[in-house]
């Protein structure tokens, strides 16, 4: 009956069978399984009939930063992983790094204490489809670059995109300056990476908040101007 194009559900009909029954027969035990226990719906964006942008667009850009300066995917394990390696003496950081990932696609997250450390990390199979910019190798061996899917998120949403870099790679710092008998103290922004494509992400990003900032080598950037700090308090602030 099926060799003659027969459809299947017509066929478990005619012999008085349950679907189970005939699919395990006829295709074997797994597909017997998919039959009689289809998958849940993919949570995943990217991958519904028509694709579609993250639901909630601004912890996506803070979690992409985070993963940009702190993060890694593991690709090769049996469910991929996504890690989040945040400084253990600020748990406010990891709190935010966790409740990004859940609002973005995990269903669980793990902390894993290490050394001077906390590892925030969820599996899922769909994490390299939301974080298209991983790969072998160091980041900053490798280009690293927005998808055309991403680039709208990360223009829309550049302070939430700058926190998660300054929150992984960055930090708020008060500088002090000597000038004769007296002493200035001001607050700066830092920010530091290896990868000269991830540098020109941040610098994208403050530009298109107005944030003045120079370079003041090739892998470290600065934040000092009064109004430029005020702009970047409002979106990123310290970490705690």
């Amino acid at each position: 009956m099926m060799a003659a194009g027969i459809p299947f559900g017509e066929v478990c009909k005619a012999i008085g069978l349950p679907r189970g029954t005939v699919a395990h027969w006829f295709y074997g035990e797994r597909a017997r399984r998919r039959l009689t226990n289809p998958p849940e719906p993919s949570r995943c964006p990217r991958c519904q009939p028509v694709p579609r942008f993250p639901d909630d667009q601004v912890s996506y850009a803070y979690l992409l930063g985070l993963y940009l300066g702190d993060g890694h995917l593991v690709t090769r394990a049996k469910v991929p992983v996504l890690r989040i390696t945040c400084t253990a003496s600020w748990p406010g950081l990891i709190a935010q790094c966790e409740a990004a990932m859940l609002a973005v696609l995990a269903k669980s997250v793990q902390r894993v204490q290490q050394i001077g450390c906390v590892n925030v990390q969820s599996y899922s199979n769909h994490w390299p489809c939301l974080l298209p910019q991983h790969g072998p190798g160091r980041k900053h061996e490798r280009p690293i670059y927005l998808a055309d899917w991403q680039q709208p998120i990360i223009d829309a949403n550049p302070g939430s995109f700058l926190r998660g870099l300054f929150h992984s790679d960055g930090c708020r710092v008060t500088n002090r300056v000597q000038r004769g008998k007296k002493t200035y103290f001001y607050p700066r922004y830092m920010f530091s990476n290896e990868s000269a494509d991830i540098m020109a992400l941040c610098q994208t990003s403050l530009d298109r908040l107005g944030v003045g900032w120079r370079m003041c080598r090739r892998n470290l950037l600065s934040v000092a101007r009064k109004q430029a700090v005020a702009v970047l308090d409002e979106h990123v602030g310290p970490k705690f």
